[in-house]
């Protein structure tokens, strides 16, 4: 088990991704360096108001501390009361073009430890697209993109992550899914470090071929105020996700993290309607027809 190793490789991802991106846009992201008092620290990497996105977020983090949190010791109470190290790459792109789907990937390594006890170390991470207008091509494309990165660890690795996202990215008080999936692990420890370190590896390096090519098809789409408007009536179910259910976001509150860095995945502009339902027949209800329902893109 290499911590150190795995530091290196997120750093490198983050500004790999900051890079393309910064290019694609044609504006510099911010960097905000800030430390934790408790221990640690991150890199935030912020793009908003840019030509194509409208807030993008590239977030390092690095925590320590002497207690896991609730989040983390849920599914293992019996790694309460270690102390830990957890870091990650989360990043979260709001494209300001509605027939561009916004983008979630992150990869994270947790290590807890505790006195005359053997470390726990686990992985965890994935990717989804959220669309506003779905295309079949773009959620193939995708998907494809998914499974390739998991290929190499089993036949039965995508589908598995693939049902993962399916089930974890769904508001269950509005009984839908946040948007078409992609893929998700959590608690990744076997076989052993190597072979989890590279899946990891695999996933984060995946990212920008997955969401580059569909940013090109779509960012130069004619829209006007309504293709806005159902875009920030669903952002605000991004919102609810995020705030309600995401194990990210309640680990990086809960263990004191930095919370304008864990906030940066909202979008800059949302809205929320009541008993709003789409019109039969139109490009939004496609949405909810079409892409809002777990199915097989490959």
């Amino acid at each position: 088990m290499n911590a150190a190793a795995v530091r290196e490789f997120l750093l490198a991802l983050q500004e790999a991704i900051v890079a393309r991106l910064s290019a694609l846009d044609g504006k510099p992201f911010l960097r905000d360096e800030w430390s934790r008092p408790e221990g640690g620290g991150g890199i935030t990497r912020l793009l908003e108001a840019g030509g194509v996105f409208e807030r993008a977020g590239v977030n390092f983090s690095r925590v320590l501390g002497r207690n896991l949190p609730p989040s983390a010791t849920a599914n293992r109470p019996e790694l309460a009361g270690r102390s830990f190290e957890a870091m990650g790459v989360s990043l979260v792109l709001h494209p300001r073009n509605p027939y561009v789907p916004t983008a979630h990937m992150n990869v994270r390594f947790l290590l807890a430890e505790k006195s005359g006890a053997e470390a726990v170390w686990w992985f965890g991470g994935g990717m989804d697209l959220t669309p506003y207008y779905g295309f079949a091509e773009d959620a193939q494309h995708f998907h494809r993109c998914c499974r390739d990165a998991l290929a190499p660890f089993g036949p039965d690795c995508y589908s598995r992550s693939k049902q993962w996202c399916d089930e974890y990215f769904y508001l269950k008080h509005r009984q839908e899914p946040r948007g078409i999936g992609g893929i998700f692990f959590d608690d990744l420890s076997e076989p052993d470090f190597a072979t989890c370190f590279a899946l990891a590896k695999s996933v984060g390096g995946r990212f920008l071929p997955a969401y580059l090519p569909i940013i090109e098809r779509r960012k130069e789409l004619p829209y006007g105020e309504r293709e806005r408007a159902f875009q920030a009536y669903r952002r605000g179910r991004y919102v609810e996700f995020n705030l309600v259910y995401d194990r990210g976001t309640l680990f990086g509150l809960q263990s004191g993290g930095r919370t304008e860095s864990i906030l940066m995945s909202l979008p800059p502009q949302a809205t929320w309607r009541y008993d709003w339902r789409p019109e039969p027949g139109s490009p939004e209800e496609k949405l909810y027809t079409e892409f809002l329902v777990a199915k097989e893109w490959v």
